[in-house]
């Protein structure tokens, strides 16, 4: 062990923690007699605001399974979520936020037509399951829009 301390001090290479606060958000007790003496009454406020911010959303919790963390982020995710627009605009899902089914399909097609662009801008680009995904979303989407727009004109 001292052999090793030796080895690394020899190399000359130090890390040093410049971070101004604890991973508690609190300000480092070297760096408190460095802050100029506007912002010192001003550490305590910064502290408190992220934990004011948990409460409120504690508060509408009913439980530990009732906000689920959101999905990753990815080629898949965004293409779904598109997917899931275009359904809610041709009637076949209701809105999530007024639980009501309504139709607008000249949304549903924007919506579609983007999925197409996607589709055109990233071929040679997706791994089998992604161009599959987007061909089958894509066939779906347009055969409900079809029939959509042939069942309810205008």
């Amino acid at each position: 062990m001292i052999e090793r301390e030796e080895e690394e001090k020899s190399r000359g290479f130090k890390v040093d923690d410049r971070r101004r606060f604890s991973s508690e958000g609190e300000l480092k007790p070297e760096h408190q007699a460095q802050a100029p003496p506007s912002q010192a009454p001003e550490a305590p406020p910064q502290q408190q605001q992220p934990a004011e911010e948990p409460a409120p959303r504690q508060a509408g919790r009913q439980g530990p399974a009732a906000e689920p963390p959101p999905p990753e982020i990815n080629f898949v995710t965004f293409v779904v979520s598109l997917s899931t627009q275009a359904l809610m605009h041709l009637g076949e899902i209701p809105d999530p936020m007024t639980n009501q089914r309504e139709r607008d399909l000249g949304a549903a097609q924007h919506i579609i037509d983007i999925l197409g662009m996607l589709q055109d801008k990233t071929r040679g680009n997706l791994d089998h399951d992604e161009e599959s995904l987007i061909r089958s979303i894509l066939f779906d989407l347009r055969m409900k829009y079809v029939e959509s727009a042939r069942h309810h004109p205008g």
